[in-house]
């Protein structure tokens, strides 16, 4: 029972520690699929990597990415209340590509590597 109460640890530790490096990308990912506004980024981070984003952490990140050209923002009207809803550019989705490219060439390379050494 020990062992399995320490896997989940440190596969919560793992997951936390994989939002907060590569964050910007998963926004962007989520971005990519669909439009979406902030509250709802911090909603599905928890949902997909059971990760609670601070808005403290996510506003800034967000004011990054659109100032860097990857991300743009337009306000829309949603029941009474103005909602700022973000959408992935086409230079945000030329770094998204380059990146998951990247990130499969090294998992192949590895992979490579550990069937030769066999």
């Amino acid at each position: 029972m020990k062992d399995i109460d320490q896997n989940e640890a440190f596969m919560k530790d793992m997951k936390r520690r994989f939002v907060k490096s590569f964050l910007d990308m998963l926004i962007l990912k989520l971005i990519q699929d669909e439009p979406i506004w902030g509250y709802k980024i911090l909603r599905e981070t928890e949902r997909l990597y059971q990760v609670k984003l601070r808005h403290g952490a996510l506003y800034p990140l967000l004011n990054k990415l659109k100032t860097s050209g990857y991300i743009r923002s337009k306000q829309e009207l949603h029941k009474g209340r103005i909602r700022k809803i973000y959408q992935i550019t086409p230079t945000g989705t030329q770094l998204l590509n380059t990146y998951q490219n990247f990130l499969e060439q090294q998992l192949q390379s590895r992979k490579e590597k550990k069937e030769n050494n066999k």
